[in-house]
């Protein structure tokens, strides 16, 4: 995998009631892998907001962490069969944060990574939804970035 790669990151939140919440990014970023561990490097603009929040990946073969910096700080882990608990700081204030990881799969090729998690949400130890994230990384000089 290069330096530069293309990131897509695709949500589904199911909320109460049948209610879903679909998100979809994409962006560019930083790629580099050290001591086994796959870490991926963008930033994220916030609507409305002068800043951006700087995200930090790490992908391990059955781990995602994602930390972010700037706008919001937090540290979100994603450890197959666990459940952690982090401090989400924004602009409006703060919140504790609960990830509890029912599966990690992540599949490597060459130019590709491709990473799902499904987890369940909890905001102030209030269940809120479950969750699935996928990231698709793939070497910007692929080109071969899949829309759905």
């Amino acid at each position: 995998m290069t330096k530069d790669v293309i990131i897509r990151i695709s949500g589904l939140q199911a909320l109460g009631e049948g209610g879903r919440d679909d998100l979809e990014v994409i962006t560019t970023g930083d790629y580099y892998q050290k001591s086994g561990k796959h870490y991926i490097i963008y930033d994220e603009a916030v609507e409305g907001e002068t800043g951006s929040i700087r995200n930090t990946v790490k992908i391990s073969p059955d781990r995602l962490d994602i930390r972010k910096s700037g706008l919001t700080s937090a540290l979100l882990s994603f450890e197959q069969g666990h459940k952690s608990l982090t401090r989400y700081v924004m602009p409006m204030g703060e919140m504790l944060v609960g990830v509890n990881t029912r599966q990690v799969d992540v599949m490597e090729q060459e130019d590709h990574l491709h990473v799902s998690v499904d987890y369940s949400l909890d905001i102030n130890y209030d269940h809120v939804s479950d969750c699935m994230i996928t990231m698709d990384i793939r070497s910007k000089q692929s080109g071969a970035l899949e829309l759905n």
